[in-house]
């Protein structure tokens, strides 16, 4: 079978649909907010207490629900999947303003009040997920959904490319307080648009009193019992541990080069340029390379960029954190691509929140392992060493693409 060629008329012909185009326009919307409050939420911590750890645990505490990530998806499975984003958007906003409207940080709310919010924050962001992931699935053709894919992640990360800027800004001129209402409103817009989808959904069956347990774990049956998403999903979550672990040190690489925390905004932008190029270009990486491929050349890229970012330059550093948001979404993409093909309809929420649990939770262990390590061990040590274990990641991924190349007949 002759090799796809990649072209531009396959992005095209996803943004010609017009759920496509508010799905997208949604993840903007709702993104914009995210990354804004994402970089103030740690540095209006740092500034409060003074302290890195506290500060990553902003992060930490997003991550926590995906340890709970099979029952929650299994939600998705079990409900009309658009009511259930419109829902779950609204009330996220709806969270938020009441938090805008007792002060965030600076009230009697407190840092502990604050992060428990934010672990809110993170619980609906597993249920969306979950729901997106399902809804993408049965409404994108099947060839197109790693271009689809591609394009939300260059949607959600390009937003870096200002938010973390304006939201630093904000912060700058007016305090945390007025970010948590850019949040709030994000979510109310994007629980909007996520309205005017124009989808046909049955009913779910309700589930009895042991088979809410039972239809979680088959997600993850299923998940695990296939051998071409199981090696996928499993270099993932080893990536991005390391990623949680080189996040949870942005403030000291930022002190190292002599900046003030606002810094960092800097940093998500380079790393946000990034994604959106490789994001763009996915769907015709994967099918010129196999997913294994694109996956296992991504986290090799990431390898580079922690070496990069452990110079003691700007340019170095910035360099480097856009090589890891070129090489970080290649391994993301490519397994989220491969549970909506592989997966029967009916069980691709929970599959997905399944592998979003593999993937992504162990970005929280990174982020408390880099929270207790940050101020005792130089990071520049830590992230030579990231470098080393990324490579270990991605060599399995890459010798067993080029064994399957090696052993396909030459009529292939």
């Amino acid at each position: 079978m002759p090799t796809i060629k990649p072209t531009p008329t396959s992005v095209g012909r996803v943004l010609r649909d017009r759920n496509a185009r508010l799905y997208l326009g949604a993840v903007v919307v709702s993104g914009f907010g995210s990354s804004a409050m994402t970089l103030v939420a740690g540095v209006w911590v740092k500034e409060r207490t003074g302290s890195d750890g506290l500060a990553a645990l902003c992060g930490l505490a997003v991550w926590v629900p995906l340890l709970l990530g099979p029952l929650l998806g299994a939600l998705a499975d079990r409900t009309r999947r658009r009511p259930l984003l419109v829902a779950v958007n609204a009330g996220l906003g709806a969270l938020l303003l009441a938090l805008y409207a007792a002060g965030g940080v600076d009230s009697a709310v407190g840092v502990w009040g604050f992060l428990a919010v934010f672990v809110v924050y993170g619980a609906c962001g597993v249920v969306t997920d979950a729901a997106e992931a399902a809804l993408v699935a049965g409404a994108v053709d099947k060839e197109l959904l790693g271009d689809f894919n591609g394009l939300r992640m260059s949607a959600n990360e390009g937003v870096k490319l200002l938010a973390p800027l304006a939201g630093a800004a904000v912060f700058t001129a007016w305090g945390g307080p007025p970010v948590l209402l850019l949040d709030a409103v994000s979510f109310v817009l994007a629980g909007c648009v996520f309205a005017l989808l124009r989808v046909s959904e049955s009913g779910r069956p309700a589930v009895g009193p042991r088979g809410w347990r039972e239809h979680a774990a088959s997600g993850a049956r299923r998940l695990w019992g296939d051998p071409r998403l199981r090696p996928l999903v499993v270099a993932g979550g080893l990536t991005m541990l390391s990623s949680g672990l080189g996040g949870a040190l942005v403030y000291a690489v930022v002190e190292g080069l002599g900046h003030s925390p606002a810094y960092t905004s800097a940093l998500y932008v380079a790393q946000g340029a990034g994604s959106v190029a490789v994001g763009t270009a996915s769907g015709a990486l994967l099918r010129r390379f196999g997913t294994r491929r694109f996956a296992g050349a991504g986290i090799a890229l990431t390898s580079l960029s922690a070496v990069s970012q452990a110079l003691p330059w700007d340019a170095a550093v910035l360099v480097g954190c856009a090589v890891n948001g070129v090489g970080l979404p290649c391994v993301l993409i490519a397994a989220l691509t491969a549970v909506q093909r592989r997966v029967p309809g009916e069980f691709v929420g929970r599959v997905a929140a399944t592998a979003n649990t593999v993937m992504f939770a162990p970005t929280a262990v990174g982020i408390a392992l880099g929270a207790a390590l940050v101020e005792p061990v130089d990071h520049r040590l830590l992230l030579c060493g990231l470098a080393g274990a990324r490579l270990l990641i991605a060599a399995p991924l890459l010798r067993s693409a080029r064994g399957r190349t090696a052993s396909r007949p030459p009529s292939a």
